[in-house]
């Protein structure tokens, strides 16, 4: 059975996405990243999603809490009710170079225990802007392992699969009821807390989502 690892925050993308590596044969290895983040949620998450599907989870420690970005640092607010489209601007919640060092990290893990493809749940439709969740950074990121590991050098390139790019979020939903994806168990928000805030941009999308889909969101908001 070919060997993956899935970039897993505990999030609606990256557990559609998991459960996309699943439901193509995959023996997953699933990788989250404890980064000086507001809250730790997500990841309770991302352990109960692994546990319903049984499979190995990682949390690999380490702190951006410098990294200016309203997701690791307290004293910048996190914004709500964003107006008009929400991928205009590149907005606080960003934090730099987040999905470079998550995909290095996943690569060198990819290597260590011959995994042929790094699973990440990034979006290029519903989104907020972020530049790291674009087909050309992807691509870009695709040629550097090719290049730069030595999987690469030996022919045997990691491949980055995105299966959930080019989808909505509605669509993301679906998917995700198709494959049995326990939606119930993820968590969006960017703040912490029993309930989701229901006014970031993250729960906006997903909310959004889950109305043009035709399903009612299984988390509690406030």
């Amino acid at each position: 059975m070919p060997k993956a690892v899935v970039l897993l925050s505990g999030g609606l993308d990256s557990t559609v996405t998991l459960a996309v590596a699943v439901s193509e044969g995959m023996e997953v290895s699933a990788i989250s990243f404890r980064y000086g983040q507001r809250h730790s949620r997500e990841l309770e998450s991302a352990e109960a999603v692994c546990r319903h599907y049984g499979i190995d989870h990682k949390i690999i420690d380490m702190d951006l809490s410098s990294f200016r970005s309203a997701l690791t640092n307290e004293d910048l607010k996190v914004p709500s009710s964003r107006k008009g489209n929400l991928d205009e601007e590149i907005p606080i919640t960003y934090v730099p170079a987040r999905n470079i060092i998550f995909l290095s990290i996943a690569a060198g893990l990819c290597e260590s225990i011959d995994a042929e493809a790094i699973y990440i749940g990034a979006n290029a439709v519903d989104y907020s802007g972020y530049p790291d969740c674009r087909p050309d950074f992807f691509a870009s990121f695709r040629d550097m392992l090719a290049k730069g590991t030595k999987a690469g050098v030996e022919g045997r390139a990691i491949e980055i699969k995105t299966p959930i790019i080019d989808m909505t979020k509605a669509d993301i939903v679906r998917k995700g009821k198709e494959l049995n994806a326990p939606l119930g168990l993820t968590w969006s928000c960017y703040e912490g807390g029993e309930a989701a805030c229901g006014t970031c941009d993250s729960c906006r999308l997903r909310l959004k989502g889950f109305k043009e889909a035709g399903y009612d969101d299984e988390i509690r908001y406030r």
